[in-house]
């Protein structure tokens, strides 16, 4: 398989526009590039080009796993499914998942810690951080560490809701209050005793 052309210098995401004789583009990042010592017009075996293929695949998915886990907090399954959904095969996927884990840069328990914290600093109630850890996909085993010294959220959310009712306010303001907070993850319990302070008429409202 011979290379017609090949860009001298890479495209905004750092990767090379490499098209074989038989119209195929690859684009592949300089470590493979170097690593095959490709060039235009080099004339590439059957075996070669089968072993380029798969290298690109396995650099491609090394390298958006990257990025993906630069932008935010991803579980070993989260960053798997979502390199999988990118167009990664499941086994560049995996691979990409070990080798980060390997650099250190992949651990599900801090992972976890780091979610939590985000919903502390948020002022999210108990719930909304399950809620969150089970939509990073934070194995349920890591559960009960990452929340074993959540704070009470009582007096940010006696501040969420003076910032919202006043002595004008309506039954439907103390109404779309409460379900902010229900949807924050507070508990009927802890809204109900915030509310107390407020000399709001609670009586139909659940002790938990």
């Amino acid at each position: 398989m011979r290379i017609e052309s090949f860009s001298n210098t890479p495209d905004r995401t750092g990767r090379y526009r490499v098209v074989f004789e038989d119209g195929a583009v690859m684009r592949l990042y300089r470590q493979t590039v170097e690593d095959f010592g490709l060039y235009s017009g080099m004339e590439l075996s059957h075996e070669a080009y089968e072993k380029l293929c798969s290298a690109a695949g396995e650099m491609s998915a090394k390298m958006r796993a990257v990025r993906i886990v630069a932008a935010t907090s991803v579980s070993k399954r989260d960053l798997t499914e979502r390199l999988i959904h990118k167009g990664e095969t499941a086994e560049d996927a995996e691979a990409a998942v070990s080798w980060m884990e390997e650099l250190s840069l992949l651990d599900d328990s801090k992972t976890a810690q780091q979610i939590v914290s985000q919903c502390i600093a948020k002022g999210y109630g108990l719930a909304r951080a399950k809620q969150a850890l089970y939509e990073k996909r934070i194995p349920r085993a890591l559960w009960a560490d990452a929340l074993a010294d959540y704070p009470d959220q009582q007096e940010k959310i006696v501040a969420f809701l003076r910032s919202r009712l006043d002595g004008e306010s309506t039954d439907k303001d103390v109404k779309r209050a409460i379900d902010a907070l229900l949807r924050r993850g507070h508990s009927y319990g802890q809204i109900r005793r915030a509310l107390d302070q407020f000399k709001y008429d609670c009586g139909d409202f659940p002790e938990d």
